[in-house]
């Protein structure tokens, strides 16, 4: 195959149509917000080297993108969701019911998720205990779980400057946010002591129900404007803080690494987010990315099977690809994901 195109295709993301196909003989993607881009980039590619369609590339966010992946089997459900989480055992379960029970679960790398301002704005170097101490709708504060009180980034950290507190978060439906509420702010609630305190005073009748309500009251964020969640894609997250200069927005590493002229990022816990720090297990905020194939649709939709091993490539999704140079850490055991595409192989077996 030719990959003469491919990296001119890496700088034609738009050119990838969100719209309905127009026939049901193009691969139909949908979900994570954070994949879309690596996603378009292999479908525009996917389209000039191959004798297929264009597949049609859509966002949503991973929970919105597999809940449409799991509606059923048939043409007029999608063939391949994108996530930046893995399939959870509920999904699998709903796509079970509605008779969607072949699943492959291909890997593409890894990702960043990182907390950047205005370029022009104050620079930060945060922990967890900073975001928990900033978002969280109750702290510890003398032995009490209390209203959070914090006001600006100073009164969370004294380093800090007086900035007013104003997160844009990603929503409950992408992935990133459940990254996010367990990386940073559920650790955060651990550091601070809050998640001991909560878990003493919990209810429930076994250590395990304990430990959830535990962890659902550490992530229980704000809700009087300091914390807003953005339902929409990072373009959406970069606009709002360039309509308010104080605003901290959560993005993947490469929607930063690819607006370094808007954006500055912040230290987590005294590392910057780097393609390296992630790939060497540095950074502590990082997450693998994934996409789902529906095997019932292989040899049906024509060019899924091609597409899928298109995608993880060494010439596409390797550490030399166009995917790498988006911002993608490249998955050290990319071999792996190769071989599950090229022997479709399930979850929970090889049927």
């Amino acid at each position: 195959m030719s990959f003469v195109k491919l990296t001119a295709s890496a700088l034609a993301i738009s050119a990838v149509s969100a719209t309905a196909a127009t026939a049901r003989d193009q691969v139909q993607v949908a979900g994570s917000s954070t994949v879309l881009p690596y996603a378009s980039i292999v479908a525009e590619a996917f389209g000039e080297n191959f004798d297929f369609p264009t597949p049609v590339v859509e966002s949503g966010g991973s929970s919105a993108g597999l809940k449409r992946f799991c509606e059923g089997v048939g043409e007029n459900t999608i063939d391949v969701a994108n996530a930046s989480r893995r399939i959870k055992d509920k999904e699998i379960k709903a796509c079970a019911e509605n008779g969607v029970t072949d699943i492959i679960e291909v890997q593409i790398g890894y990702d960043g998720i990182v907390f950047a301002n205005d370029i022009k704005g104050n620079a930060f170097e945060y922990t967890p205990t900073d975001w928990f101490l900033a978002l969280s709708d109750e702290i510890l504060v003398d032995g009490k779980m209390v209203a959070n009180p914090n006001k600006t980034w100073a009164d969370v950290n004294s380093a800090f400057p007086a900035q007013d507190i104003q997160a844009f978060i990603p929503g409950t439906k992408h992935g990133t946010r459940e990254v996010f509420e367990d990386k940073v702010i559920l650790a955060g609630c651990e550091a601070t002591g809050a998640f001991e305190h909560l878990l003493t005073h919990a209810e429930g009748d076994s250590d395990k129900a304990k430990k959830k309500a535990a962890e659902k009251a550490c992530i229980s964020l704000r809700t009087d404007g300091k914390s807003v969640d953005i339902d929409g894609d990072y373009t959406e997250t970069l606009a709002r803080i360039e309509s308010n200069k104080d605003g901290i927005g959560v993005f993947g590493l490469a929607f930063y690494e690819n607006n370094t002229d808007k954006l500055q990022v912040a230290t987590m816990s005294g590392i910057v987010p780097t393609t390296e720090s992630i790939a060497e297990g540095e950074y502590p905020v990082s997450r693998p990315l994934f996409f789902y194939v529906k095997k019932a649709h292989i040899g049906v939709i024509p060019g899924l099977k091609e597409y899928a091993e298109f995608f993880v490539a060494d010439e596409v999704a390797g550490p030399d690809g166009p995917l790498a140079e988006y911002g993608l850490v490249a998955d050290p055991e990319l071999t792996k994901s190769q071989a599950v595409v090229s022997e479709e192989e399930v979850i929970g077996g090889n049927s």
